[in-house]
């Protein structure tokens, strides 16, 4: 049977948005719930409360939770449930690799797109504006941000899916760190001369922000990480 053809045969459910699946639509309010930091690193996930908030099966909860596994959100451990995931010194260390191979490729690429330009700008103002009000968690969305539409540039659907699921890993990492001054403020500036450094066309200098940028981002969040107590929160769904 094809996908379209189970579409027709689903229920109607109001609670949810419409979607091909109803199991990728439970995924996706979860996903936001994480995004969001409603659901935070280490909060478990009991199947009769996401049931229940979301007036669906427990094996369309199953499902989506098979779903959030496989994009890296949430971990299932035997005879304990299934769970926020918590990142690790060795996660962020390997989402570091990938992001000093990758980025680089959304510096080349906006160098030469005005348009992508104009919306690192923006992101670069709005991050400044949100510092100004300490709000931090708000700073550390916007750094997700800038970082995505760099990598839009490259004009790659198949990069900015890969992309984005590393951005959501590093959102969690994000998440399990103390929402403060130190670990965010720096990058506000960073971002800004970044970005100067495109509107400028200095390829060179800006390779070697770039890689100096994740270098010392990687270093604060593994500090950040030491000194962090354990995840352990209850979900809020």
């Amino acid at each position: 049977m094809s996908s379209q053809q189970d579409a027709v045969l689903e229920p109607d459910l109001p609670a949810l948005p419409r979607r091909s699946s109803t199991a990728e639509s439970a995924a996706e309010v979860l996903r936001t719930q994480i995004d969001n930091g409603r659901l935070l690193p280490g909060a478990k996930l009991r199947e009769e409360h996401v049931a229940s908030a979301l007036s669906i099966s427990r094996n369309t909860v199953r499902e989506a939770f098979r779903l959030l596994s496989h994009e890296r959100l949430v971990d299932h451990t035997l005879h304990r449930g299934v769970f926020v995931r918590a990142i690790s010194a060795e996660d962020i260390r390997s989402m570091y690799l990938t992001r000093r191979l990758v980025e680089p490729l959304g510096i080349q690429a906006a160098l030469t797109d005005a348009t992508a330009v104009r919306r690192l700008r923006a992101v670069t103002e709005s991050a400044a504006g949100a510092a100004s009000a300490e709000d931090w968690v708000v700073v550390g969305t916007a750094d997700i941000e800038f970082h995505r539409t760099l990598m839009s540039a490259c004009g790659s659907p198949h990069l900015s899916v890969m992309f984005d699921r590393l951005l959501a890993e590093l959102r969690l990492a994000f998440l399990q760190m103390p929402q403060g001054r130190d670990l965010h403020e720096p990058y506000v500036p960073r971002n800004g001369h970044l970005v100067e450094l495109i509107e400028a066309g200095d390829r060179q200098a800006a390779l070697a922000e770039m890689d100096d940028y994740l270098v010392s981002a990687e270093r604060a969040l593994l500090e950040a990480l030491d000194s962090s107590p354990a995840a352990g929160q209850r979900p809020r769904l």
